[in-house]
């Protein structure tokens, strides 16, 4: 993949008029994908799964080149020398090159897991795949010399995945090498951000003066209300701060909202001149439908690692917080408690994530789920968020026990939490009041 991306971008044909070696090994590839090549990892593994045709090919070209004298015998059986062939000619004809350019491969989609496949199996998959790009980008990548291009493949992946791994040296790899994608904010910094830019940007791309906007202008124009007053000095305050409060400060948080403001708007008003409003973002259809989108989130992340049946089971446990949004360590406990008798009773087996009180606990934290209190002896409190807290140094966060904590408020809606429900069975308002003096 990152062959061909050279060929295309570093000039196609003049290229291969240059470096003879890189020419054999475009030509291969021509001919196993019969000049039909798709730059996406499953075809790419069609080269490595036929290692005998494709150390054939390059066996041909090499001799045609004139870079390999002797005749080499394949065979099916070998896999593991055809591949170590096939190895060294791409190291060969990618170590030739002098680039101009730097060219970046990112592997992305391997954080959903198949559900045909066990969790143990793809765990191991996974790390080979991250271990082989450790080994690239640090034995022979930084090898190649006199070339002012440099070649790096980059591994999308979830921080709590990387943890899982379960890598030597985990450490020095992650501070070494990965970038962690923070998108943070405060409240009073929101408008300098660059999740706020990116929003704003959105909206002005598609103005036809857009040229002559100021930064924030667009923003200002469909969303123009400020946020609740709070116990914050902002440099500007603006309603992106509403937005911020329901989101995990993720570009696609804020995207969502605005496509589901948008898709609201047309099916519910024939002016199209108005703006939005506090009222359009406190809508209930909109609120269930982001929360839903949230949750949905999470069911994702779950399924990596657990079934349908665990994500059930976690869904179940809100229910004994009888709608409470926050919540003290004893009211979480006496929840679990609750939640672990109806699993025991209903025969269900108790997943892995709710072993333990401390372990379910920090589950709900690192999905974000729930944030923790910590409270100075000024009385001033502090919000903890594992997507906040998240640093190279630190990156799987622990939650703190017998404190608060609060659902986070995007997903309150989809989880049942945010109204007090009283416990046993209620008469219905109208059956009282008709049987009003009488006893029961």
């Amino acid at each position: 993949m990152l062959a061909e991306q050279i060929h295309e971008r570093e000039g196609g044909s003049a290229l291969l008029k240059r470096f003879t070696k890189f020419e054999a090994l475009h030509q291969v590839i021509q001919e196993y994908y019969v000049h039909a090549f798709s730059p996406e990892i499953i075809h790419a593994l069609q080269f490595v799964r036929e290692s005998k045709l494709a150390a054939e090919l390059l066996s041909k070209y090499a001799k045609a080149s004139g870079e390999e004298k002797n005749k080499v015998e394949f065979s099916e059986s070998r896999f593991q020398t055809n591949l170590l062939y096939i190895q060294k000619n791409f190291e060969v004809a990618l170590s030739s090159l002098k680039l101009t350019r730097n060219h970046v491969l990112f592997i992305d989609g391997i954080d959903i897991r198949p559900s045909s496949i066990p969790y143990d199996e793809y765990i191991d998959c996974i790390k080979g795949l991250a271990n082989a790009v450790w080994e690239i980008n640090n034995d022979f990548f930084p090898s190649i010399r006199d070339t002012r291009g440099r070649m790096r493949a980059v591994l999308l992946i979830r921080p709590d995945i990387y943890v899982s791994l379960g890598l030597q040296n985990q450490n020095t790899k992650i501070r070494d090498n990965p970038v962690l994608l923070d998108w943070g904010t405060t409240y009073r910094d929101h408008r300098s951000s660059d999740l706020f830019r990116m929003a704003d940007q959105i909206l002005r791309r598609q103005q036809p003066n857009h040229p002559t906007l100021n930064p924030g202008d667009c923003w200002d124009h469909y969303f123009p209300w400020d946020p609740p007053t709070e116990e914050v000095k902002y440099e500007k305050r603006s309603s992106f701060i509403s937005f911020l409060r329901f989101a995990l400060y993720r570009p696609r948080d804020i995207v969502t909202m605005l496509t589901m403001l948008q898709d609201q708007f047309v099916h519910e008003s024939a002016d199209q001149t108005r703006v939005f409003s506090q009222a359009d973002f406190d809508n209930a259809t909109f609120r269930r439908n982001y929360a839903d989108y949230l949750l949905g989130e999470v069911k994702d992340q779950l399924s990596f690692y657990y079934s349908g049946q665990d994500y059930e089971s976690f869904l179940k446990f809100f229910e004994y917080l009888h709608g409470k949004n926050k919540f003290s360590y004893s009211e979480y406990a006496h929840a679990f408690d609750l939640h672990s008798n109806f699993l025991g009773n209903s025969g269900r087996p108790i997943p892995k994530f709710m072993t333990s009180k401390e372990r379910f606990l920090q589950f709900l934290y690192e999905l974000n789920v729930i944030c923790y209190f910590e409270h100075t002896e000024h009385h001033d409190r502090f919000i903890h968020w594992c997507f906040i807290d998240r640093t190279y140094s630190n990156i799987a966060p622990k939650v703190k026990t017998d404190t608060e904590y609060e659902i986070f408020y995007g997903m309150a809606k989809a989880l049942n939490t945010g109204t007090k429900f009283r416990t046993g069975v209620a008469e219905p308002r109208s059956h009282r009041g008709a049987q009003r003096g009488k006893k029961h």
